[in-house]
């Protein structure tokens, strides 16, 4: 296991992802929130368009938080916690504000964790874009 230290998320990354994340989403034509965690799941970065849903606010928030406590895209889970699902029970199992709709993506620094976006107010296929693209800008 390597011991190399990896620079943290910072609040400079966490407003590039959060610009880049809008700046996609507008050219989408798409209003939304957007959600930057660090790897302890605290808030670093949370920016709402004006005329997004409120509702939005919540969903990039618990995007990213579902990303980050499971180190996955939220896309890639939405099968499975479908019936039947390997994680099927774990919406309902743990007291915590895990959503699994597409739309929150890690965020990693030499293949390590270090945060998570979350972007909301889209459709699912739509934030999980705009979230992808940010961290793609990060790299």
């Amino acid at each position: 296991m390597s011991t190399t230290a990896v620079t943290p998320i910072t609040t400079e990354d966490a407003e590039l992802l959060v610009a880049t994340a809008r700046r996609a989403a507008e050219e989408a034509g798409v209003t939304v929130s957007v959600t930057v965690l660090d790897a302890g799941g605290h808030l670093l970065a949370f920016r709402r368009d004006d005329r997004a849903v409120l509702i939005s606010g919540e969903t990039s928030t618990r995007k990213a938080y579902t990303a980050l406590q499971l180190n996955t895209p939220t896309a890639d889970l939405v099968d499975a916690v479908q019936p039947g699902g390997l994680f099927h029970t774990l919406p309902t199992a743990l007291d915590r504000p895990l959503l699994f709709i597409a739309g929150g993506v890690p965020v990693h620094r030499d293949g390590r964790l270090i945060g998570a976006i979350g972007v909301g107010g889209g459709a699912p296929e739509q934030d999980h874009g705009f979230a992808t693209a940010a961290v793609k800008a990060l790299a």
